[in-house]
């Protein structure tokens, strides 16, 4: 008996598939993987940052780009000028870093006789974060700029941190702590406890300015003012995010 070899013609649109082999399986699961790697990765970076231009930046009042002069007046009425910071450059978890090219300030109040105090954001979970006045080290601590009057006081505490893109926050870390900063809102509130004393600050602006714009440390003697800077937009140096407060 001979045995005939018969084909049948597939109807329309039929295709026959070949069965992959499990290394061609594994290839094409590492591929389809890394390709949502990919996409997850650029969006975690770009989504915050378009986030932030085009919702978050809408709501600051002002945005002030020509750089102010005049940056301290001291107890005299003297005007004190200071040079401008250009370099982005740097390691910013180091507070001299940020202005680099200032003269030191003498101290106008008794913020040479304070080391440390410490600052809680209710809204965004930041409880008792120490600042150092006139330190360094950002991964430590928040830093009060030296020569600025102290919470409390007539004048304009000035206070950075560090930030990076705001699904890393961390109230913990300092290296994180301000990573949601643009999220604050006029109104919100900022404590801070120095010498025992609580101060409750309200946020009256917020608003951006270039790296080489000083002006935010400006001491005006004519209320008690708080301001809170750090770089924006969100895991970049391109600009500096100033938050400013007056005493409740």
């Amino acid at each position: 008996m001979t045995l005939r070899k018969v084909y049948f013609k597939a109807p329309p649109g039929y295709t026959i598939r070949q069965r992959l082999s499990w290394t061609q399986k594994l290839r094409l699961t590492i591929s389809l993987t890394l390709i949502a790697l990919g996409i997850s990765f650029l969006t975690s970076v770009f989504y915050p940052l378009l986030e932030y231009q085009f919702i978050a930046v809408a709501k600051f009042k002002h945005s002030p780009t020509s750089p102010q002069p005049v940056l301290q007046t001291n107890l005299t009425n003297q005007p004190v000028f200071l040079p401008e910071m250009v370099n982005n450059q740097l390691d910013y978890t180091q507070a001299h870093n940020w202005f680099p090219q200032t003269q030191p300030v003498k101290p106008q109040s008794l913020s040479h006789l304070v080391t440390y105090y410490t600052l809680s954001i209710p809204k965004l979970g930041i409880e008792d974060a120490l600042v150092k006045v006139g330190g360094e080290d950002l991964k430590a601590s928040l830093i009060q700029y030296q020569g600025t009057a102290l919470p409390g006081e007539l004048g304009n505490p000035v206070i950075y941190g560090h930030s990076v893109l705001p699904q890393y926050f961390d109230p913990h870390n300092y290296t994180r702590i301000f990573s949601t900063l643009y999220t604050l809102k006029p109104g919100d509130k900022i404590i801070v406890k120095l010498n025992k004393v609580e101060y409750t600050y309200v946020i009256t602006d917020m608003y951006e300015v270039k790296p080489d714009n000083l002006s935010p440390l400006a001491q005006a003697y004519d209320g008690y003012h708080l301001t809170l800077i750090t770089c924006t937009p969100p895991g970049t140096f391109l600009r500096r995010l100033i938050v400013r407060a007056e005493l409740q």
